[in-house]
Parts: C-alpha cells; structure tokens; sequence
C-alpha cells in the first residue's frame, strides 16, 4: 500500500493541510546555529531510502562528520508530517512538489527544497475500459481521488490530447474504493496509483491510456528543510546530501548488498522485497548528484512549476485570498522566478546536490 498511503495522504494535504497549517501559528525565527534537527518523513518508496540510512548509521556518520544531530521522525500520515513541517516542529520533511507549493509556501513558510529525490514514472495511471487512446475519455465519468496528483494526472492527460477538464466529470472515488470500484460494468473511466492500477489493470478490457511515464519529471518528490533554519545551518543541508547520495549508491548495486539494502527498505515500509522492487520500477531515482542538479536547473522545471501552480490556483489550494496564480513565489536556479518576487516562499536550491556532486561535501 505504498503508493496508496501516500496517495491518499497527498489528497487530505490538499484538501485540509492549508487550513490547518494557517490556525497552528508558526514557528519562532531560527536566527541562532542549532546542532540538533528534526526530519520528517512517510511511507513511500522513493522516501524510504531516508529511513533505512538512519538504522544502516549512514545519517550518524555523516551528521557526525558536521558536528549535529539528525533524526528521522516517521510520521504516519503524510499530511501531519507536511503540517508538522508547516508548523515549524520539524525542520525538514519528504513532499511532492505540488503539496510543497499548497501547504507550506502557500501557507507562507518559506521552504527550500534541496534534495530531489525521485519522479513517478508509471506508477500513476489513467485508465479506460474498451479504448486504447485518450480521446475516448470525453463525456465519460471519470473516477478518481479529487485534488490529488491523480486529478492533476487526468488534466495534463487530457491536455495533451486536446480537451479540457469541463469534457468529463470527475467522481471523488477513495483510493480504498477504487480498484473495487472499477470492477463494476458501469465504471468505465479512472485514475489511480500503484498498487491499485495493477489490479484494476486486470479488469478485462483496461487500458492504460496515459500514465505518469508520459509526463517524467512533473510528479516530483523532495527533501524539503525551512529555509531560515538553512540559512543559519548550512551543515544541515551538508549531511542531509551526503546520507542521500551515499544512500543512493548502496541502493542502487546490482548485488547482494544493494538486494540487503532494498529488501531492509520493503521490510520498513511494510512491503515484500517483490512489491518493493515493483514500486521502485516505476520511481526514477535522481542516484546521481550531476542528474538532479541538471534537472533542477533545467527550464523543465520552472514549466512543470508553472503548469503545477496554475492547476493548483483554479483548484481553489491557494486559499480564498489568492486573486491569482501568482499568490505564490518561487525562486529556481540562475535567478529565475515564478509569480510574486516579494513572496517567494518555495525555493528550488541545489547547492548541496552541487557539493555532492563536486566531491565537496
């Protein structure tokens, strides 16, 4: 249930996180150098390489070599992880882009995201009954887990192919729902994850029309640390590079010690070695520093960005006193920015990736 899990905790930040971001206060400013730090972090594949570096002493080791503490804190439900975040109890946390946008920055924390750890490619799914293409969507009904990266999924979907959100209706389906759902005669439309997309992809006559493989680097998953706590702690963002890169590198042997290490990750997020290996097939791992350092300076990113807000923004995940898309600013690699320049409060920063990958750290 890795992707279900995060799914539907993706789907209640939305909805609720803002909300509940906004009534918890908020955090003193940081301004002092600190030594220990708090990292939050939930079940999903692409994550699970944090925790596994903390019972492996990979986080000891490298938050020894900066003279700090490090400690990853489980939260079980992704959305008070975010919150938590939001609310300044912990210093850092694992999000997707999108969340990263509408509760923190939204919710005006400022944050920086300085670990790009993954993208979704193919875990996320549309899929028709007796059709093969896209265009056989219109005026079907479409069921789905709403203001989650599944409804952001069927709008770029049908934006490639030239039709609009108004050209179907959308029917809120829990992810505990769907996959059971779906196997019902009259159900003929949905989107989903994994692992419900490879069981609804065994109802007879399914298709999957678009995936999340056909839109690579927009589902992206980050490390995310406040950016004033950052600013006063550079040694923060220091070893949080260092345990995710030599992490990365354990992980992804071809041999019994990258197996051992995969198969303790599963064992943490209460999977099989199987359908852990499974998830991660559909996860692009950024293994390499170069790699993700490339990605978030690249302009694909300020138009995934873009793409993101503005979806957000007609989605109502702004808050009732967003006049526009531009509510929100972020700031990208190269001095790039996005929206409100006097409000950046997302903020794109790959100079630790850089470090790692210069063999500086």
């Amino acid at each position: 249930m890795l992707n279900a899990f995060r799914g539907l905790a993706r789907t209640l930040a939305l909805a609720l996180g803002l909300m509940l971001a906004a009534c918890s206060g908020g955090e003193e400013d940081p301004a002092a150098p600190r030594t220990e730090f708090n990292i939050g972090w939930s079940i999903y594949a692409g994550w699970m390489p944090w925790p596994y570096a903390q019972q492996a002493g990979i986080v000891k080791k490298w938050a020894d070599k900066y003279g700090i503490t490090i400690t990853f804190v489980q939260v079980n439900d992704y959305v008070e992880s975010v919150n938590q975040f939001t609310a300044g109890k912990l210093d850092g946390v694992t999000v997707a882009n999108m969340d990263a946008l509408t509760i923190p920055a939204a919710g005006g924390k400022d944050t920086s995201a300085i670990i790009l750890g993954d993208y979704s490619n193919g875990n996320d799914a549309v899929l028709l009954k007796d059709a093969d293409n896209v265009a056989a969507i219109k005026g079907r009904d479409v069921h789905l887990v709403e203001l989650s990266v599944s409804h952001y999924l069927l709008a770029r979907a049908l934006e490639k192919n030239g039709l609009a959100l108004s050209e179907v209706k959308t029917i809120n389906t829990s992810d505990a729902d769907i996959a059971g759902a779906f196997a019902a005669p009259d159900i003929t439309a949905a989107v989903a994850w994994n692992p419900q997309v490879a069981t609804m992809k065994g109802v007879p006559g399914t298709t999957a029309v678009f995936t999340s493989a056909d839109i690579p680097g927009e589902i992206l998953d980050l490390m995310v640390v406040d950016t004033k706590v950052l600013k006063a702690n550079p040694n923060l963002g220091k070893a949080l590079a260092g345990i995710w890169y030599e992490t990365m590198a354990l992980m992804m042997k071809d041999d019994a010690e990258g197996k051992a290490a995969r198969a303790a990750m599963a064992k943490l997020a209460g999977a099989t070695p199987e359908q852990f290996e499974a998830q991660l097939a559909a996860t692009f791992l950024y293994a390499d520093p170069k790699a993700a350092v490339a990605a978030m300076s690249s302009p694909d990113l300020v138009t995934t960005m873009t793409r993101v807000r503005d979806f957000s923004f007609a989605q109502g995940l702004f808050g009732q006193g967003a006049r526009s898309a531009d509510a929100v600013g972020m700031a990208f690699p190269g001095g790039t920015t996005l929206g409100d320049k006097d409000r950046i409060t997302l903020r794109f920063d790959p100079t630790f990736m850089q470090l790692a990958a210069d063999g500086a750290l």
